[in-house]
């Protein structure tokens, strides 16, 4: 987060002036909106990036990218006020989802998927047995991130024998600590 010049926040202030800027000529460049939306991720305006986020995915719908970044900006915002986090839940699930729909090797969104619904409790849809889902799906892909996802749910759930197995196969399987 340090740039040549001490802290990045100015950076990236500047780097939102140039691409707002190139905007307002190019108001359709996909690579220019996501970057603008990353720069206010970085800066943690999450209700702007969200903004450009949305763009993106109206642009274009079948991006897994996309989905990934706007569901994970709307989850910030909404740990940001737990009031209003209600409102975002559905929009989050349904783009982590899309997400992971859209890329079967999807790694990043299928670990949010894990947390989230571990988190989120059972009214809204969460639970376990969803996040035990995506952890075979994460198994499937990469067998330490499988491990470690179930790690990461035992531990949640209060199960220490069933996360040290887990933690013990992620080492094993992994190579190192």
């Amino acid at each position: 987060e340090q740039g040549l010049y001490g802290k990045a926040e100015p950076l990236y202030t500047e780097a939102i002036n140039v691409i707002t800027q190139f905007l307002e000529e190019h108001p359709n460049n996909l690579e220019a909106i996501e970057l603008l939306g990353d720069a206010y991720g970085h800066q943690k305006k999450w209700g702007e990036a969200s903004v450009e986020f949305k763009k993106l995915i109206q642009a274009d719908d079948n991006d897994a990218n996309y989905h990934y970044k706007y569901a994970g900006v709307l989850g910030m915002k909404a740990l940001e006020n737990k009031f209003k986090s209600i409102g975002y839940i559905g929009d989050i699930k349904s783009s982590f989802e899309r997400a992971a729909e859209l890329d079967p090797n999807h790694v990043e969104a299928r670990w949010a998927l894990v947390e989230l619904y571990m988190q989120l409790p059972g009214i809204f849809g969460g639970g376990k047995n969803k996040s035990l889902c995506f952890a075979e799906e994460l198994e499937n892909l990469s067998k330490v991130d499988g491990y470690l996802a179930k790690v990461y749910i035992y531990e949640y759930d209060d199960e220490p024998e069933l996360a040290e197995k887990y933690y013990r196969l992620a080492i094993k399987v992994g190579g190192s600590v």
